[in-house]
């Protein structure tokens, strides 16, 4: 390796690592947001003027679930086979990945098309049903961002640059999307808790 080559990857190892930690720091700043969101939930509905939700939860945010949690297996089978070099599987998992986000993305807005069939609408004088909107929409503009996430991740050159560089690459696009997993099984359950 000459000195040119070894100062790319050096210069590369870097870059990598502001963008974990700028990536880091979006994860801790979303927590904190659907944090205060779910405290102002709770805080809403515990002064007994709105006694919470009262509605059924569609079942669209069942086919939500199953479709993000596959989708995460399928990213972390992405990264598995950039590890192993293999950009063949790596794009076909990702494909996959892409499409199941597509598909979460249409399920939510099944779900509100049946959420506005049992009267329960984005500005009504229930908040806490306003409240799924706002949980549901805020997490659809982050899953919106990860499917773009992947989307730079499948059409990468990955023979333009080293195996470290395309294992880092996708390792970001894996940390984000699982993140995205991770918050969508607590705004779920958090919604169910509160039905």
């Amino acid at each position: 390796m000459s000195t040119k080559d070894i100062t790319n990857e050096q210069n590369s190892l870097g870059i990598f690592k502001a963008k974990k930690f700028a990536l880091w720091l979006f994860i801790i700043a979303s927590i904190m947001i659907f944090a205060s969101l779910s405290s102002g939930y709770i805080v809403y509905t515990a002064n007994g003027v709105d006694k919470g939700i009262k509605i059924l939860l569609p079942q669209a945010f069942i086919w939500s679930t199953a479709f993000i949690v596959l989708s995460s297996a399928t990213v972390h089978l992405a990264y598995d086979a950039t590890k192993k070099d293999d950009g063949g599987k790596r794009r076909i998992f990702l494909l996959i990945s892409i499409v199941l986000g597509i598909a979460f993305f249409i399920s939510q807005f099944s779900a509100w098309k049946t959420l506005v069939d049992q009267g329960a609408y984005f500005i009504n004088n229930n908040a806490s049903q306003s409240f799924i909107y706002v949980f549901t929409g805020f997490h659809l503009a982050h899953i919106l961002g990860g499917i773009i996430v992947l989307l730079v991740a499948f059409f990468r050159k990955t023979d333009r640059y080293s195996l470290k560089q395309n294992i880092g690459s996708t390792e970001l696009a894996a940390m984000f999307w699982h993140f995205l997993d991770i918050l969508w099984i607590y705004i779920y359950v958090f919604l169910l808790l509160n039905q």
